[in-house]
């Protein structure tokens, strides 16, 4: 799973910078970090909607698009899947309720 992920955040990394014109990614980054968190929200009140639907596919297809903008949002903010993945370690192992309660 996280193979996937990894090829998605190294492709966003590559698209960064690159002409708008050239693909999607480009022109979400090139239109700032603001757009690219819009975006975001954007797609996920889409897979809410799926999941209260109850439609495996369209679920499916909407939590894809929601890891795409999360990375692109990301990248936009310089923060890396790397980084992301280092922060969900330091909380393995503990409680949610436990973590939450140490913010």
């Amino acid at each position: 799973m996280t193979n996937a992920l990894t090829r998605l955040a190294a492709t966003i990394a590559t698209r960064k910078g690159a002409d708008p014109q050239s693909s999607w990614t480009a022109k979400l980054l090139a239109q700032g970090p603001e757009k690219c968190a819009e975006k975001f929200g954007e797609e996920a009140v889409e897979a809410i909607i799926e999941a209260v639907k109850g439609d495996r596919a369209k679920l499916t297809a909407e939590a894809a698009d929601v890891l795409y903008h999360l990375l692109v949002m990301l990248a936009a903010r310089d923060v890396t899947l790397k980084d992301v993945l280092a922060e969900l370690d330091t909380r393995a192992g503990t409680s949610g309720i436990a973590e939450k309660a140490a913010r």
